[in-house]
């Protein structure tokens, strides 16, 4: 294909960013204009990625769509590409993307404008991560990620917005200086920056440990593994539900594409004399996040902690080496992200009618809100993992690959879908069913409106189809995962 479709899904955000900043006029002119617009933008980058995935070959293991030119004399290329491991996340970003537009636009009541352009400029970086085939390259667009985030938790965020987004920048700034390092000695070692050509290329064994732990201080911090997840309930919490929602389904996912891509592919010795220590982290962090959420008395919170719990599932099923770990791992990545973000729309359609996340302030909804409720206690279920939705599908895979390699892991990786279950109908119970009552009122409050129905209807429909048909998923990524294992595999 010779039309640069990855670098247009890339920036043709910022294209719609400088339209809406050169707009003019009032500022009821201006804002129905940049919303305009970014809805526009957003959609097309989203059939766009839906075209690219219709002219992607699942059975070609590596990279395709490359584009390749000189940037950087003698350090870096500007190279863009995708395999079957990276598309998806692609794709995820391009169709999330529009509905926190959409949600954006129902919700925000200030400086709606400057939102959207944030958001613009977040998706050029969210897909420039995925699609960079260079490490300087790559680290640019996971670096400048931070920047719109940050203004997006510290600008529209809660009460404690400055200091949660100070957190979660100080956080992930420090965990980037590490990966920043550990790049510069991967150019010094072996005189390319080209991620092709290092998968290709052996490493020496006595330098992969060192630049494993460059990398997994930096991947283990933005996922967020325990212990280094303490900054993801506060920026959960202050941001925004559209920010929620990116943070949640993309950002989170770019740390378990890096070990894949990075540790795994880069660093195959080092990840096996790792291998337990992520297995005794993700244990820990599934049953201690789980713990905590049963705790929680903010929803959001909740939600946030049981994030934390999913992605040690992610992790556990990287690091088993397996094709079925691996596979359960990718899919894990989708399926939390469509999920994460059906619970975390429900409690901003709460937020915005009573101005609360407690739980202990709602009771009863199904009695105000039917339709609410079925999608709230829909997307509960699927974050327990319920046959039949795409939660099931993820957590299955990893714990199969996972018992060929450890049973003892896979015993307790799997106490946590027990707990998940505890604390995500414990909330159903407390919220949805019961005797009415919001906040000690009786006034019956507004359901979902056309906007709010259409967006978690179609989040549902995802969620449902990834779990009735999860090869939609599993069969364009398989060859690439095999490639992976293959050389996973063969260094043991």
């Amino acid at each position: 294909m010779s039309f640069p479709i990855l670098s247009f899904l890339t920036f043709f955000p910022l294209v719609g960013v400088i339209f809406i900043l050169l707009r003019k006029g009032s500022i009821e002119v201006v804002e129905r204009s940049a919303k305009n617009i970014a809805v526009l933008v957003s959609l097309v980058n989203f059939f766009v990625s839906c075209y690219l995935w219709s002219k992607f070959n699942p059975a070609s293991p590596g990279f395709q769509f490359v584009e390749e030119s000189k940037w950087i004399a003698n350090f870096a290329t500007y190279k863009m590409g995708v395999d079957g491991i990276s598309i998806f996340l692609v794709i995820l970003t391009t169709f999330i993307s529009p509905i926190c537009i959409f949600a954006a636009i129902n919700s925000l009541k200030k400086r709606t404008k400057e939102f959207l352009i944030a958001i613009l400029v977040m998706q050029t970086f969210m897909v420039g991560v995925f699609c960079a085939l260079d490490l300087f390259l790559f680290f640019l667009f996971f670096e400048g990620g931070l920047i719109p985030m940050f203004l997006i938790i510290g600008i529209w965020g809660g009460e404690r917005r400055v200091y949660s987004a100070l957190k979660f920048f100080l956080y992930t700034f420090l965990g980037s200086i590490f990966l920043l390092i550990a790049i510069i000695a991967v150019y010094w070692n072996m005189n390319t920056l080209d991620i092709a050509k290092l998968l290709n290329t052996k490493i020496p064994e006595n330098l992969q440990t060192w630049l494993w732990l460059g990398f997994f201080i930096s991947l283990a911090i933005k996922l967020p593994m325990w212990p280094f997840h303490t900054w993801l309930p506060d920026a959960h919490v202050e941001a925004p539900t559209p920010g929620s929602v990116i943070l949640a389904t993309i950002l989170l996912k770019i740390s378990g594409y890096g070990f894949i891509r990075f540790s795994l592919g880069l660093f195959p010795i080092a990840s096996h004399y790792f291998a337990n220590f992520i297995f005794v982290l993700s244990i820990i962090g599934i049953i201690y996040a789980s713990l905590v959420a049963l705790m929680q008395t903010d929803m959001k919170k909740l939600i946030a902690y049981s994030s934390v719990a999913h992605m040690g599932y992610v992790t556990i099923g990287i690091f088993s080496f397996t094709k079925q770990g691996m596979d359960g791992a990718i899919f894990q990545m989708i399926s939390h992200g469509v999920i994460s973000a059906s619970l975390f729309l429900c409690v901003g359609v709460l937020y915005d009618r009573v101005h609360s996340r407690l739980i202990k302030d709602y009771s009863g909804l199904v009695n105000s809100m039917p339709r609410f409720a079925f999608m709230f206690v829909a997307a509960s279920l699927a974050n327990v993992g319920l046959p039949g939705t795409s939660g099931f599908i993820g957590e299955f895979l990893v714990l199969i690959g996972t018992f060929k390699v450890n049973y003892i892991v896979t015993i307790f990786a799997a106490s946590g879908v027990i707990l998940s279950a505890a604390y995500s109908l414990w909330l159903c119970k407390r919220v949805v069913f019961g005797q009415f009552k919001v906040n000690n009122s009786e006034e019956k409050l507004k359901d979902l409106d056309f906007t709010e129905i259409a967006i978690l209807f179609i989040l549902m429909f995802v969620t449902i189809l990834l779990g009735i048909y999860p090869n939609i998923i599993l069969e364009p990524i398989s060859s690439s995962v095999d490639l992976v294992v293959k050389n996973i595999t063969t260094i043991k």
